[in-house]
């Protein structure tokens, strides 16, 4: 009787030496499993952040591009240099004959066109034959001659007409030099004088002309209140034809600047102005303190150095592409 009743006492010990130890084992157990799986996500962070960097940025603050891309994009790379930046005032002007070089050519007595030699357009030399009138006071022929060297710009008779010494039959002008007339409205006018450097834009694609404005209008318009200023300009290879429009800066001071970029590159990116500069495959991101302005470049008192490349004009293409990549790396 006694040994069973030992034998029920072992197992109740036991028992409850069992349920002790299960109720600590956890605690312990538990813990290792915990690291495992912090291991586990992290390497599986790792291997996402590894994946963004494969689309082609390269995290924080540069993105990837080739060369092929970029030249794809039109994104013009530039070098970062000392310029001039200017003061200037945007003009609109219109091209025109230069009325010191040009003659008007009438009859010298009123009368029938026989002959006609030469035709708009026309480049003729000095007393080159323009056409033959018979008069109608003498009925001889005589001959009209061009007085000097230049192009035919108008013609006001055709064969058989009659010509009248009241009206100009030919107009003859030496085109290589022309007029670009300007307007310069009041407010303006205490800005400009003659003298002033002007670059005209003959919106051929070539490059602006330089000049310098050679006479302003004593007198205003009325109508348009605003008074003419003129420029006479070379027009080597026929470049400008009169008639049509332009338009032109008139520089009005220039100083020069230590580092300035173009304009068209700084783009904003949370509030700071940033610069793209180019370093092998990948643009960075640089922030840049900013100075002084002008139509055209923007000088830049920090944050770059001069010789280094950087993205010039469709700059806000890296911008996009940078924004892609903020926009990926948000988990």
């Amino acid at each position: 009787m006694m040994k069973p009743l030992m034998m029920i006492c072992g197992a109740a010990a036991m028992f409850v030496l069992g349920a002790a130890v299960a109720a600590y084992a956890p605690i312990g157990s538990r813990e290792p499993a915990q690291q495992v799986s912090s291991k586990t996500v992290g390497h599986a962070h790792a291997e996402g952040e590894k994946g963004h960097d494969d689309d082609g940025h390269d995290g924080e603050g540069k993105v990837e591009m080739s060369d092929a891309k970029v030249a794809a994009s039109g994104i013009e790379i530039r070098t970062a240099q000392a310029e001039t930046l200017h003061d200037s005032l945007v003009l609109n002007g219109i091209l025109q004959p230069n009325q010191e070089t040009l003659v008007q050519v009438t009859p010298r007595f009123p009368g029938v066109v026989r002959e006609i030699k030469t035709r708009i357009g026309d480049t003729v030399e000095k007393g080159e034959l323009l056409a033959k009138i018979e008069s109608n006071q003498s009925l001889s022929v005589y001959e009209m001659r061009a007085p000097i060297s230049g192009t035919v710009i108008d013609r006001q008779i055709s064969l058989g007409e009659y010509a009248s010494e009241q009206k100009p039959a030919f107009t003859v002008a030496d085109v290589s030099t022309v007029w670009v007339d300007f307007s310069v409205y009041r407010r303006d006018l205490p800005r400009v004088r003659i003298g002033d450097k002007v670059l005209i834009d003959v919106a051929d694609g070539g490059e602006p002309i330089e000049a310098r404005l050679s006479y302003i209008s004593p007198v205003g318009s009325s109508d348009t209140q605003s008074a003419l200023a003129r420029a006479v300009v070379s027009n080597d290879g026929l470049r400008l034809r009169s008639g049509l429009f332009v338009s032109a800066r008139l520089i009005l001071s220039a100083k020069q600047v230590a580092l300035a970029i173009r304009a068209s590159a700084i783009q904003s990116v949370e509030n700071r102005s940033v610069v793209f500069v180019r370093s092998g495959d990948d643009f960075e991101v640089r922030d840049v303190e900013l100075g002084a302005r002008d139509a055209e470049n923007v000088e830049i008192v920090s944050g770059l150095q001069a010789g280094e490349r950087y993205a010039a004009a469709n700059s806000f293409v890296v911008k996009a592409e940078l924004g892609k990549g903020s926009a990926s790396h948000e988990h």
